[in-house]
């Protein structure tokens, strides 16, 4: 495309052309195999594995959040749609599946399952995993390929009769045109921290839960203990006196044999000081309050109340209005005027600032009753005939 034809679509439609994308080969995780110094390699089945399912601070994290708009009270004008967002998608809420996608792989993906009538009747959350993006020659996508098990399942994004097939969901990924950046992804490193932390103090327990300390052989003319000597040593050191249930036992010495205890010094229990730096590190990726996670040393929040606000004030309503755009957006030919949302006046941690509001039109007389139902939410009043 000429570069004049660009900046006319760019700026002025150029006869309904769109600028081209990026290429299928520039999309997907590409930046995370980037080679860069001292980092580990990022990779979703891995990630998932070490980072959701082995480490309980980014576990609860997405659980926390993807529970939490899951649970949300509804605000939905249209009782069809309430009953297509609420439904169960195999046998998981569907707004907390597509919370916890977009938190761990950064998109997320609905197929609008219709009956014979062309009615939508089940959304159904594919695993973005599976999800590949078709693109065309300018490269816009124009539809999905799903793969399970070596098959791949194409899902057009309109159907024959212009009616949306698939809705995507992504947060912003700025070197992709295609698919978001997980939360996941930016909270891996502190992840591979929080995990080796962990796998130390194992090692320490396993091993009387410190550097017990060193046999030191002294004859007084230089002699060493044979290699068999060595070896059997060690072997009965293992066997005897190693791990926790052996911790304390009294050790038997003869033959010149001394034991020289040993201490962590404390440049060595900065693993301890590490550890919860990282914890926090992974609750500042996913956007929690590292006191709702019962991290010690951070008193950020003076109480949990002030920490249960600001989750929902800066983390839990815009995930969730990201999902529920998408949905309106995508569900908008068969629900045109349906609004779709969280009913703030129901959420708890919300109360107060809601409270405050109320008083304060309240205390307002130079507004009418009118304008006081407006500024609340609240439709006219109807007047008698």
């Amino acid at each position: 495309m000429p570069l004049l034809d660009i900046f006319r679509s760019a700026f002025k439609g150029g006869e309904h052309t769109r600028v081209p994308l990026g290429s299928a080969l520039a999309q997907g995780w590409f930046p995370a195999f980037e080679s860069g110094p001292g980092t580990c390699h990022y990779d979703y089945d891995r990630g998932i594995r070490e980072g959701f399912l082995a480490n309980p601070i980014a576990q609860r994290s997405v659980r926390l959040l993807a529970e939490g708009i899951g649970q949300a009270p509804l605000d939905c004008s249209d009782p069809r749609l309430a009953a297509l967002v609420t439904a169960t998608s195999a046998g998981q809420s569907l707004v907390e599946t597509l919370g916890a996608n977009l938190l761990l792989h950064g998109n997320a993906y609905v197929q609008i399952i219709k009956d014979a009538s062309g009615g939508p009747v089940e959304l159904f959350a594919l695993r973005p995993d599976r999800v590949q993006v078709a693109l065309d020659g300018k490269g816009w996508p124009f539809a999905y390929d799903y793969r399970v098990d070596g098959t791949a399942t194409r899902l057009p994004v309109e159907d024959e009769n212009g009616w949306p097939e698939v809705i995507a969901i992504r947060t912003m990924h700025p070197l992709d045109d295609h698919c978001g950046a997980g939360a996941l992804e930016a909270a891996w490193q502190a992840v591979l921290i929080h995990n080796a932390a962990t796998a130390w103090n194992r090692s320490l327990l396993e091993n009387a839960a410190r550097p017990s300390g060193a046999l030191v052989y002294e004859t007084g003319d230089g002699a060493t203990l044979a290699r068999e000597q060595f070896d059997r040593l060690r072997h009965e050191l293992d066997i005897a006196f190693s791990g926790a249930a052996h911790a304390g036992r009294p050790m038997l010495l003869d033959g010149g044999l001394k034991w020289q205890s040993m201490a962590l010094t404390p440049a060595d229990m900065d693993f301890a000081t590490l550890k919860s730096a990282a914890a926090r590190d992974i609750a500042l990726a996913f956007g929690v309050p590292p006191m709702l996670l019962g991290l010690p040393g951070d008193n950020t929040y003076a109480n949990y109340r002030e920490a249960n606000r600001a989750l929902w004030r800066l983390t839990l309503l815009p995930l969730a209005e990201k999902i529920f755009a998408a949905l309106r957006e995508g569900l908008a030919p068969w629900f045109p005027e349906a609004t779709l949302g969280i009913d703030l006046d129901l959420v708890p941690a919300l109360s107060e600032d809601r409270e405050r509001l109320w008083s304060q039109v309240s205390d307002a007389d130079f507004l009418s009753r009118a304008e006081k139902r407006q500024m609340l939410g609240f439709p006219p009043e109807e007047t008698a005939p």
